[in-house]
């Protein structure tokens, strides 16, 4: 956590930071870096502050110290060291009661779905994760740096895991910062095996509907995604032993 924040984290605060923390780290390697562009952001459920990866740094280099706490309160100060997509956070977990994980990120094939009129086929697992759970915002693809558009956006997620952002990436959200990070490696491998059937040019299949509902049950149970993250975070802490002194982090 930043030593420019005054308040001392509690336990659960400390781990939660830790968790944003690896989740960046998870996301690095699943593609979604993009210079220090992206966020990943986490609050306690119900809570009215959350903690979210600093301006300065990369998913590649994030670590607990570089977590700031900010307000879901717009109108109250926000630290320097807050991303200036801000906004975006703020407006999400104000809409969605149920949410305490986002990630905003531009990896690559997500970007790139986005940019299509193509409905999201459950052409593998991950495409039925977000079977007919997809949402489109297209008003603008800049920077979000007011919360109307981030507002605008939250209308657009709807109660929906994710929307797409018109040539900007993606916003995934959860209700754990753990769900929100697997998720969205989800997506990003959901919208990469679709684009490259497409890519093809010779007709293909998906799964059926009762397939779907299995899988969303099964596959993507809480128990599942635990265990996901997990498998993750292992693989964090093989590329940068360091995580694995975060306290708590998994």
């Amino acid at each position: 956590m930043s030593t420019a924040d005054p308040q001392p984290l509690n336990p659960a605060e400390r781990r939660l930071v830790a968790q944003v923390a690896l989740g960046a780290r998870m996301l690095s390697l699943d593609g979604h870096d993009d210079f220090n562009q992206g966020q990943i952001s986490a609050r306690l459920p119900g809570g009215d502050e959350f903690f979210i990866k600093g301006a300065l740094v990369g998913f590649d280099e994030a670590a607990p110290d570089d977590v700031v706490r900010c307000p879901v309160d717009h109108t109250l100060p926000a630290p320097a060291l807050a991303p200036p997509e801000l906004p975006l956070h703020q407006a999400i977990y104000r809409a969605r009661p149920d949410v305490s994980g986002i990630v905003h990120s531009h990896a690559p094939y997500t970007l790139l779905f986005g940019a299509t009129d193509l409905a999201m086929r459950p052409v593998s697992h991950d495409g039925a994760y977000f079977r007919d759970r997809l949402g489109l915002f297209t008003e603008t693809s800049n920077t979000v740096l007011d919360i109307e558009t981030g507002d605008r956006i939250a209308k657009a997620l709807d109660t929906h895991p994710a929307v797409l952002l018109r040539n900007h990436g993606g916003v995934i959200v959860g209700k754990s910062v753990r769900h929100a990070a697997v998720f969205a490696q989800v997506l990003e491998r959901a919208c990469r095996l679709q684009l490259t059937a497409e890519s093809t040019g010779v007709a293909y299949t998906w799964s059926t509907e009762r397939d779907v509902a299995a899988k969303q049950d099964f596959i993507y149970a809480d128990l599942s995604v635990r265990s996901y993250w997990d498998y993750a975070a292992r693989k964090v802490v093989r590329h940068w032993p360091q995580a694995g002194t975060w306290e708590a982090a998994r």
